[in-house]
């Protein structure tokens, strides 16, 4: 950090945390060599500002309770026996004005980051926050398991770019999985090594492919133990305690807001804060001054102000979720409290990337209802704005707040059919027919059950047609259709994706009644039930298909969409002096809009169970992929060791650990490795994410 220049060592000797010992033990130079041997993460510039601004908590009591009255409260976190880096984000850490280099080989470091020993300067805190869960107001939830462990000032010389949508100056940091908290309710406050694992590799993920995100700077993994039933199937196991540093420009939320709510009309419970609205107007203060400084000064009157903020909460959301569904992302769990006040991916839990195309996926194995599906996700945003115009209010005037939200559909349309347009290759015109054709491209993709990653990715390879081409346009169209038919699904394949997930007698009870008395199916069904009979016809035709069938209908479906794209293609030409820099530029902006690879779960789970095993290198070879998504790297196409048993061990498991990884060796089997740029393997559709 270049502010702290060797010359300054002595004057900055005696600092909180520094022992008696390392600052006295050597006198005159060698004392600057001294302090210039301190562990780098004591050298940051902590200005924790939330907590100055924000009402604190006035009890230190420990344990689970409720917090009235403030925003923020103090905490201590929980130590780790023998905390280790499983990896770290050398991009992230950066931020902080750190070398990725120099965290890892600090001895101190693991210590540090996970709030086993607190930093010079920090002031560990959990924040009060509640939230609409599934669609109930759920009363003060909070951070149950993350820790803020302050704000790190901007270290000198800065990417103007990262800065761009965080004016604070500051980094907040947090560590989740550090311990209980006043908000921890029936939990330990702990995070185990595979959900820490997916958060870390999703937040660096997301950044890379150019999504607006929180970021994660580490993990940590541990000695120390906790009991998880992974399935809630009474098959309890111990698990390694794990931390990851997130890091963002802050992380309050929707929820943040929604801690004043009066008792609700459904649920009967209310925020913990009810009835304090003058903490409901520093905290709108405090997040306009310190996040949206230019509406703080382009807006004198305090009402137009607070109408203008919402706007461009409203705009970023539209903005992200249009991004999310043009890489196929699914979040999973988008409740009021994992929205963030700033239009970041917050909170990385049961989130999926789509293999084979479809819009119903959920990627949450509790969402039994399918509220966080796929293609549900801009609607439930929308809803979740809606709810914290509601928290506003009064700040916020309701009429105002539904001025604001007629924008959002066209806002969101028009930012993904921007995305799409670009994933398309369709650059040099906007016609009213492109809409039609990306809903055209969808469907081929769903009714083949095409991979959505690389069928996008694949699209690069169909090229435009020009002058004197009509003899060989056949031959192109062949070539194409044969290129996206490799990205469709077997037969099997389908027929698996079409069963339906409930007991096949309650689903005849269902058919049968849809046939005998609709007006009574219709008065009970939902879309639940709806997409289970959809799912069962599906499957009636699939088992009357043969393979050769079913490639042949897939073929007419592709050829008959890319005559459509080949066409559309042609116009872009239109007028165009210089056809190649055309063609050039269209491929150089797809290969820079359709990922090579995205965060699959195969691939997450395939880093989880080495690292379960002792062997790291998979998460950081993963990350090493996924920081340049957009390109191969020679080197690194496959896993280095996948399979139960294939990965090296590199420490020594206790007794229950090496029974349990017997166990699962003797009921898996083998994994042959696949590219990382590949479509899931086989075995990938079992994985289940709750």
């Amino acid at each position: 950090m270049a502010h702290l220049r060797p010359r300054l060592g002595l004057l900055r000797i005696f600092l909180p945390g520094v022992s008696a010992v390392r600052c006295f033990g050597t006198a005159g130079m060698e004392d600057m060599g001294l302090v210039m041997s301190r562990s780098p993460l004591e050298r940051l510039d902590f200005d924790n500002v939330a907590l100055k601004k924000l009402p604190l908590d006035a009890s230190e009591e420990p344990g689970v309770r409720q917090v009235k009255g403030a925003c923020f409260s103090r905490v201590t976190p929980e130590p780790l026996t023998k905390p280790r880096f499983v990896a770290v984000s050398h991009e992230a850490l950066a931020l902080l004005g750190l070398k990725g280099d120099e965290v890892t080989d600090d001895p101190l470091g693991p210590e540090y980051l996970s709030g086993s020993s607190v930093m010079p300067g920090s002031e560990p805190a959990a924040h009060c926050y509640c939230g609409h869960q599934f669609g109930q107001f759920a009363g003060q939830l909070g951070d149950g398991a993350a820790c803020y462990l302050g704000e790190v000032k901007v270290p000198p010389g800065q990417d103007p770019e990262l800065l761009r949508e965080n004016p604070s100056g500051r980094w907040e940091i947090q560590v989740k999985g550090a311990g209980l908290t006043p908000y921890s309710r029936q939990a330990d406050g702990r995070k185990v090594l595979r959900s820490s694992i997916r958060e870390f590799l999703c937040s660096e993920a997301m950044f890379f492919l150019g999504v607006p995100t929180t970021r994660a700077g580490s993990v940590v993994t541990s000695d120390s133990k906790v009991l998880r039933d992974v399935y809630y199937s009474g098959n309890a196991r111990h698990e390694r305690c794990s931390v990851v540093l997130r890091i963002a420009p802050t992380f309050l939320r929707f929820g943040s807001f929604e801690i004043f709510k009066r008792a609700d009309e459904y649920t009967g419970r209310q925020g913990p804060s009810y009835g304090r609205d003058e903490i409901r107007g520093q905290m709108l203060d405090y997040v306009i001054e310190m996040f949206y400084p230019e509406i703080q000064q382009n807006y004198p009157d305090r009402v137009e102000r607070n109408v203008a903020f919402f706007r461009e909460v409203m705009f970023r959301t539209a903005r992200l979720v249009a991004q999310w569904q043009c890489v196929g992302f699914c979040h999973g769990v988008l409740n009021t409290d994992n929205m963030s006040i700033l239009g970041l991916t917050l909170d990385y839990g049961p989130y999926g990337f789509m293999d084979r195309f479809d819009p119903d996926f959920i990627c949450n194995a509790s969402d039994n209802s399918g509220r966080y599906s796929y293609q549900a996700q801009p609607a439930i945003c929308r809803w979740n704005l809606v709810k914290l115009a509601e928290a506003l209010n009064p700040e916020l005037p309701p009429d105002r707040a539904e001025a604001v939200m007629e924008e959002y559909l066209d806002l969101y349309n028009g930012f993904y059919l921007e995305n799409m347009r670009k994933k398309l290759g369709l650059l040099k015109k906007e016609e009213p027919e492109d809409e039609i054709l990306i809903t055209e491209l969808l469907q081929t993709m769903h009714n083949t059950g095409a991979d959505f990653t690389n069928s996008f990715r694949s699209l690069t390879q169909i090229s435009c047609p020009t002058e004197g081409e009509s003899e060989g346009e056949e031959v192109c169209v062949q070539q194409a259709t044969n290129l996206m038919l490799e990205q469709c699904a077997s037969l099997v394949e389908l027929k698996a994706a079409n069963k339906p997930s409930i007991d096949p007698r309650e689903l005849a009870v269902l058919i049968s009644m849809a046939q005998s008395n609709p007006s009574l199916f219709q008065m009970i069904s939902d879309r639940t039930i709806a997409r289970q009979l959809d799912r069962f016809s599906t499957l009636k035709d699939l088992m009357e298909t043969s393979e050769e069938e079913l490639k042949t209908k897939h073929a007419e479906e592709w050829t008959r969409w890319i005559m459509c794209y080949r066409k559309r293609l042609a116009r872009e030409l239109e007028g165009q002096s210089d056809v190649q820099a055309v063609q050039e530029e269209r491929t150089k902006v797809m290969d820079k809009t359709n990922p090579r690879v995205v965060l699959r779960n195969y691939i997450a789970q395939n880093a989880i169970e080495a690292a379960e095993r002792g062997d790291f290198s998979e998460v950081q070879q993963v990350l090493k992929v996924l920081e340049k998504p957009f390109s191969s790297q020679p080197g690194l196409e496959l896993p280095a060791r996948v399979g139960r048993g294939g990965a090296t061990e590199r420490r020594e498991r206790d007794e229950g650990e090496e029974q349990q990884q017997e166990a699962e060796a003797s009921t898996s089997t083998a994994r042959n490795a696949v590219p990382y740029d590949s479509k899931p393997p086989a075995w990938a559709h079992e994985i289940c994410v709750t």
